[in-house]
C-alpha cells in the first residue's frame, strides 16, 4: 500500500520559517519525481515545486527564492524548507510522486498570519 505523509505544517507569522516532510512508503522512492503542491480556500491546487530523480529541482515563480525542495532517497523523504513566508503562501500542502503512477499525500496546512 502506498503512503505519501505530510507533516510539519502549522501557523507562523510572517516572515517566519516551516519545514515540510513527506514519508513514502509502499513504493520505490527512489525511482519517483517528487513535487510539492497547495491548495488555498477556494481556489485550485497548484504547483509549487518539484525534484527529480536526479535531484534537479524547479519552483513557482511565486516561491522561488524562498521556497528549497530536497530528497533523501535513503530515508525515503522529501522535505520543503519554506522561509519568508507569507500570508498567502497560507493553504494545504500536499506531497506528490509520481512515475507511471500518481500519488498524493494527504496534506498538511500551513497557516502564516500575525
Amino acid at each position: 500500500q502506498v503512503q505519501l505523509v505530510e507533516s510539519g505544517g502549522g501557523l507562523v507569522q510572517p516572515g517566519g520559517s516551516l519545514r515540510l516532510s513527506c514519508a513514502a512508503s509502499g513504493i520505490i522512492f527512489s525511482t519517483y519525481a517528487m513535487g510539492w503542491y497547495r491548495q488555498a480556500p477556494g481556489k485550485q491546487r497548484e504547483f509549487i515545486a518539484h525534484i527529480t530523480i536526479g535531484s534537479s529541482t524547479n519552483y513557482a515563480d511565486s516561491v522561488k527564492g524562498r521556497f528549497t525542495i530536497s530528497r533523501d532517497n535513503a530515508k525515503n523523504t522529501l522535505w520543503l524548507q519554506m522561509n519568508s513566508l507569507k500570508p498567502e503562501d497560507t493553504a494545504v500542502y500536499y506531497c506528490n510522486a509520481r512515475n507511471y503512477d500518481n500519488y498524493w499525500g494527504q496534506g498538511t496546512q500551513v497557516t502564516v498570519s500575525s
